[in-house]
């Protein structure tokens, strides 16, 4: 309740500082991508992880929950206006640095940054999902060449009574494409096994179209589909890190395998693959046996 109080006097305070919208500026904006935008400017010490976990949240509660995450050591913060020292007790007991990070706006010379900020590494890869999601749905719809078969319906000469399926216009390349390749439409299926923690993690993909359930596609059961992005996944939730050198060598070797065999499977009906691991030295081992995977480390497991 403090949090949210401040945040609203800090509001009417700067109301009337605040600029109107540009006019070039779209009238209606994601929330998530905004503040995942607002925190690619700061220096996060855990790689961005807890921004990626609050950006749904409002802004005040994002920085709240994630003060302690920034880098301090290379952020310094100054009352410039005055607010966060007078507005009221309830602001600066909150500390300067919060008070003055979920402002609607920040004042130049309020928040300085010691060197060059570079986006955090889960700030990255959750703004890259949504980046390659705008291009997808701005591409043009591809055309296909029609079938004989579709030649053939197409030029057949009307039935002369009038009657049978003469009447309708032949089907649509992109339906008869779906009935010639039916294991590239993603079905649910159960999850296989009985492991909460994977299937807790699996579910937790974000945009995962299939939680609760694994996505069907080419013969091969993935633990998640991500259907804006065009993305299944592979989670992988061993405790890697507390594995023995010799023990780690070898599930690596045995994990490449595998996934090999599902991106092909994926690209085979047009879906890229990611590979989900739980630590950045399982991730490094996997990318070092076979740089051309994706893998990605899922913070939120």
């Amino acid at each position: 309740m403090r949090l949210r109080a401040c945040a609203a006097l800090l509001l009417i305070l700067s109301a009337c500082a605040t600029s109107a919208p540009s006019p070039r500026e779209p009238a209606t904006r994601n929330p998530r991508i905004a503040n995942l935008h607002r925190a690619a400017t700061l220096p996060w010490a855990d790689g961005g992880r807890c921004v990626v976990r609050e950006a749904s949240n409002e802004w005040a509660v994002l920085v709240e929950r994630c003060y302690h995450a920034l880098d301090h050591e290379r952020i310094q913060f100054r009352d410039v206006t005055g607010r966060c020292s007078v507005a009221s007790a309830g602001a600066a007991a909150l500390g300067l640095g919060v008070c003055i990070l979920i402002a609607p706006e920040i004042v130049v010379g309020a928040v300085i940054v010691t060197g060059v900020v570079v986006v955090a590494v889960a700030i990255k890869e959750e703004l890259d999902v949504y980046r390659r999601a705008s291009r997808e749905s701005a591409k043009p719809e591809t055309q296909t060449r029609p079938s004989n078969e579709q030649e053939r319906l197409a030029h057949r000469k009307p039935n002369p009574e009038g009657l049978g399926r003469d009447l309708f216009p032949p089907d649509p390349p992109e339906s008869l494409e779906r009935e010639r390749r039916p294991e590239c439409v993603p079905k649910r299926v159960p999850p296989k096994g009985g492991n909460a923690l994977h299937n807790w993690c699996a579910d937790n993909v974000p945009f995962n179209a299939f939680r609760g359930a694994n996505a069907l596609v080419n013969g091969k059961a993935f633990d998640a589909l991500q259907v804006v992005a065009g993305v299944l996944w592979e989670v992988k939730t061993d405790n890697f890190d507390a594995y023995p050198l010799e023990l780690q060598a070898v599930v690596v070797r045995k994990q490449v395998r595998e996934p090999r065999r599902e991106r092909d499977l994926a690209a085979a009906c047009g879906f890229d693959f990611h590979v989900g691991v739980r630590s950045a030295a399982h991730k490094a081992a996997l990318e070092f046996e076979d740089d051309t995977l994706r893998v990605v480390v899922m913070d939120w497991c």
